[in-house]
């Protein structure tokens, strides 16, 4: 069940309740794509840095070890040992990302592993049938994830195949969640809105998936190749024909930026690779703009990364020290860069939510934005 507890402009303050508790929105969604956080940070490390819930990848746990063995193992909240709400995308994103290995038809997609090359086949049912297997809190529909390029016949085609297979999806989670060995039985399901950077397609496809009352809706098929600022004229343009009373999320995206943007266009939920990948290569982000600290200047920086934060990494370590172990190819240096990125964004949400709590958002964004367009590796040289 999901409520809105306060609203600044489109911007939204509410929290779903979950069988795997409760989660406080806007909320940014920590990425472990196989089960875990790339950068060695273990189900304790997210626990101490404030993460409310998890990402899993659907494809790549079906792949390797197998949902099977998932489902043998207990579910992944046991498998992983994390007790809070776990988000599967759908395994539609590989769609996008495996063009160049995949046939598309109405029944659905056929891969090729990117592991070994041998032949997969996912429609709805087979996706809705892995991630009930894998027992995670929230399931997302399976899509096709146009390119922000493609043609429009090919997306309005594209969009109406999705929209079936979504029809699908919500019968097979229906039945699923029916049987006895199900493991989560409780099992949510979101929608996602597609259309590529056209407005028309998405605001039909938006007013007819959320007809089917499904418990949240998600805009899928950004941040693949269009620039910020048609992405967030179509957020502009999709939300307003999507329920207010049920959860939104912004697939994919992004930057602390791109986050307080969304969450002022009526966002809830965010995910990205960013604050781990970037990490793991030694770029920090800060709120006086972000640092790289393969940069000579920060080999005698006795100074934690950021002043007055209260990562694992800044209360005990040096960015010297830090940099060292990153040029050392160290494992430590980009545990330490990782915990220190997703730390960075699970503090920015609980800032946003403290924000909208206060109906002070607007000058929140503005003073949060401001801060992080500074270069702080040009002013203090």
């Amino acid at each position: 069940m999901y409520k809105v507890l306060k609203q600044e402009g489109r911007a939204k303050r509410g929290e779903l309740t979950t069988v795997h508790g409760v989660v406080q929105t806007p909320v940014f969604m920590n990425v472990g794509t196989v089960a875990a956080i790339k950068g060695a940070v273990s189900t304790e490390d997210l626990e101490g840095i404030g993460t409310q819930i998890e990402l899993s990848n659907t494809y790549h746990l079906h792949v390797r070890p197998g949902d099977e063995i998932v489902k043998k193992m207990g579910g992944l909240h046991k498998f992983m040992s994390w007790n809070k709400p776990i988000l599967t995308d759908s395994g539609g994103f590989q769609v996008f990302s495996l063009a160049s290995m995949r046939k598309i038809r109405e029944e659905g997609v056929t891969f090729r592993s990117h592991i070994d090359g041998h032949k997969i086949f996912m429609g709805p049912e087979e996706s809705m049938r892995i991630q009930s297997n894998l027992a995670s809190t929230i399931a997302m529909a399976f899509d096709e994830c146009p390119s922000a390029l493609a043609e429009k016949t090919y997306v309005q085609n594209s969009v109406d195949r999705t929209y079936r297979w979504l029809v699908r999806c919500r019968q097979e989670m229906t039945r699923l969640n029916s049987l006895e060995d199900t493991i989560n039985r409780n099992q949510m399901l979101f929608g996602i809105n597609q259309g590529a950077i056209f407005a028309d397609i998405r605001r039909e496809h938006a007013k007819r998936i959320s007809e089917l009352e499904l418990d949240g809706y998600a805009i899928g098929g950004l941040a693949v190749g269009e620039s910020h600022e048609e992405m967030y004229h179509i957020i502009e343009e999709t939300i307003p024909y999507l329920p207010v009373d049920k959860p939104t999320y912004l697939m994919g995206v992004g930057t602390p930026a791109n986050i307080l943007e969304g969450v002022e266009r009526g966002i809830d939920f965010f995910d990205c690779v960013y604050p781990s990948r970037n990490g793991r290569h030694g770029h920090l982000y800060t709120n006086q703009g972000k640092i790289n600290l393969f940069n000579a200047k920060y080999e005698l920086d006795e100074r934690p990364i950021e002043e007055g934060c209260q990562c694992p990494a800044c209360r005990r370590y040096s960015r010297g020290y830090i940099r060292h172990l990153l040029k050392a190819k160290e494992m430590l240096g980009m545990r330490l860069c990782v915990l220190h990125n997703l730390y960075f964004y699970n503090t920015m949400m609980t800032e946003i939510r403290d924000a909208l709590d206060a109906g002070r958002f607007a000058a929140y964004k503005k003073r949060k934005l401001e801060g992080m367009a500074q270069e702080p590796d040009q002013k203090e040289k």
